[in-house]
């Protein structure tokens, strides 16, 4: 199968899950265009802010894309083509897009609440409570590789067996642009807030400040240290996650968001100009290298499928900003089909290499896979190979750098909903509540914890991430699902997802405890294993528990449950 053709299937497939499934789905649950949304009855200028869908549309896709969808696939892609391209399509559609679009519709007719206040109102105290734990250690874990990630996307200098240092001048023009981006969302962040000027205007000066980051940041390349970048992105997320949305977040991805979008566009003319013939086998095997394709493929491809981060953003960030419940559809189940078309077009990337061909080239990581793979379908036309390869790879690490500012503030958030119940009286609190629910505490503390764990190394966090995130989706569509059944609304759509998903992650952590339990008593565990097998354990414990919570809910008599 060629390039185009996987292309026309996933724009076919995708655009038309949009008009007929997200539009059935919308119309099943009720959308109300005429009712005020939380942004506005609970505007407090921090977290609260009502937005354009433009706007909204950027945070919530430049949130949740980041290098998932990119590196998925790409690592995926040992089982052959068309097992990927079929989850990326069916699990795109029916799991993930069903998923951010129930998270967000679920948390708008809750007050814009998250996840774990759905869980509290509908499941129970208890349920709420581990569900939280369960986000805030999967944020930590969040925050600590996707740090370690993007420091070493900045990361000046290379140091070669000879211990010759030399600079990298590609890592200094992303690190450049990406300081600058900061900067310049302040600026459009206040044009944005207090300008009354139309969308068509604050895309020109989007894409403008956009193209100029670039430019500067390819001309003047800054050169700093891998344990300097730590310091500097910890600080920055500190910030980010306590600062108003409208001054940092919102304009952040706004602009972040078209750098993405440019990036897609820019692939799909590529692969229609180049036309790449596929080097991949259809199917290889269930097992290739001890690695089964149940549940390795459907943990590994994540977020280019069903991501329970999403679930996160979804309820935690972007519902507070909805200005209109019609918006919801296009923000969320819309920004989860676009991030399925980055997917398969890493499939193709990947895809167009022969056998040890990217290896050859000095492409090891799944970004200078896709990056160089880009670089060549758009060479056909004429441009620089070495310019589109270095944008590319601008892009990815960019879109890092925003998930990493969107997951800190949801652990910050997920971290002072544990110590608050809906009954609890705000004004009055004790000392110690007032202590632990204040946002700085709990943004300092949970930084604090993933930059210890960040020191333990990207290469010994990642390994989780996966399973837990894909655990974290089960939990998700357990509580939606729930929320469906008690206020009366159709929520069959989310069963089979939640029951696959479960086999899934139960299987993926049991396989990881199993095997590194046998290490820890056999050759022993150094600290990064150490730590992988406690988060482990906690992570699959805390997540039975909140799904057996819910599954029991799920199957109780209806009660007279208020509509929301």
């Amino acid at each position: 199968m060629s390039g185009i053709v996987m292309m026309i299937i996933a724009i076919v497939v995708l655009g038309g899950a949009y008009l007929l499934y997200g539009r059935y789905l919308q119309n099943k649950w009720g959308i109300d265009p005429k009712a005020k949304t939380p942004a506005y009855e609970m505007e407090d200028g921090v977290d609260y802010v009502p937005a354009d869908t433009n706007v909204v549309f950027g945070h919530q896709f430049a949130s949740i894309a980041g290098a998932g969808p990119i590196n998925g696939p790409i690592q995926a892609a040992i089982f052959g083509w068309l097992p990927v391209m079929l989850w990326i399509l069916i699990g795109g559609v029916f799991f993930g897009a069903v998923q951010d679009f129930a998270s967000m519709y679920a948390s708008v007719k809750n007050k814009g609440r998250t996840i774990g206040y759905i869980i509290e109102a509908y499941i129970g105290k208890l349920g709420k409570k581990l569900f939280l734990l369960f986000c805030w250690l999967f944020c930590i874990l969040v925050v600590a590789a996707f740090a370690d990630v993007v420091a070493g996307t900045f990361n000046g200098f290379v140091t070669d067996n000879a211990g010759t240092v030399t600079k990298v001048a590609a890592n200094g023009a992303v690190a450049t642009t990406s300081m600058l981006f900061i900067i310049e969302a302040v600026g459009l962040g206040f044009f944005l807030k207090y300008s009354k000027f139309n969308k068509w205007i604050n895309t020109a000066v989007a894409i403008l400040l956009l193209v100029l980051a670039i430019a500067l940041g390819l001309k003047f390349p800054v050169y700093v240290g891998l344990g300097t970048w730590h310091i500097i992105i910890f600080a920055y997320i500190l910030v980010a996650s306590v600062a108003p949305v409208w001054a940092l977040l919102q304009p952040r991805d706004y602009l972040n968001s078209y750098l993405l979008i440019f990036m897609i566009v820019g692939a799909v003319i590529g692969v229609f100009a180049a036309n790449p013939s596929c080097n991949l086998k259809a199917f290889t095997s269930f097992n290739v290298d001890g690695q089964y394709m149940f549940p390795i493929l459907f943990v590994t491809i994540a977020c280019g499928a069903v991501s329970g981060f999403h679930s996160l953003v979804s309820s935690g960030t972007a519902s507070k900003q909805i200005k209109n419940e019609k918006n919801m559809l296009p923000v969320s189940f819309g920004a989860m089909l676009m991030e399925s078309m980055l997917a398969i077009i890493a499939l193709i990337a990947v895809a167009s290499f022969a056998d040890g061909e990217a290896a050859a080239q000095g492409l090891t990581t799944q970004p200078q896979i896709f990056a160089g793979a880009i670089a060549n379908f758009l060479s056909v036309i004429g441009l620089p190979h070495s310019l589109v390869f270095t944008l590319i790879n601008l892009a990815v690490s960019a879109f890092a750098l925003t998930s990493l500012d969107s997951v800190a503030r949801v652990g910050r958030l997920s971290f002072q909903e544990f110590f608050l119940d809906s009954d609890t009286d705000e004004e009055n609190m004790s000392p110690f509540l007032k202590v632990v629910t204040n946002k700085y505490f709990a943004t300092i503390i949970t930084l604090v914890l993933a930059y210890l764990l960040t020191k333990v190394g990207y290469a010994e966090i990642w390994p989780l991430f996966g399973s837990a995130n894909q655990l974290l989706s089960v939990l998700a569509l357990v509580a939606c699902a729930v929320f469906l059944k008690k206020t009366k609304r159709q929520g069959c759509m989310l069963w089979i997802p939640m029951v696959f998903m479960m086999a899934v992650t139960f299987t993926a952590l049991g396989m990881t405890i199993s095997k590194l339990t046998k290490a820890l008593f056999t050759t022993g565990l150094d600290l990064g294993n150490t730590l992988q097998l406690i988060f482990a354990v906690l992570l699959l414990i805390l997540g039975v528990l909140v799904a057996i919570q819910g599954v029991k809910k799920l199957f109780e008599k209806n009660d007279e449950k208020q509509t929301a």
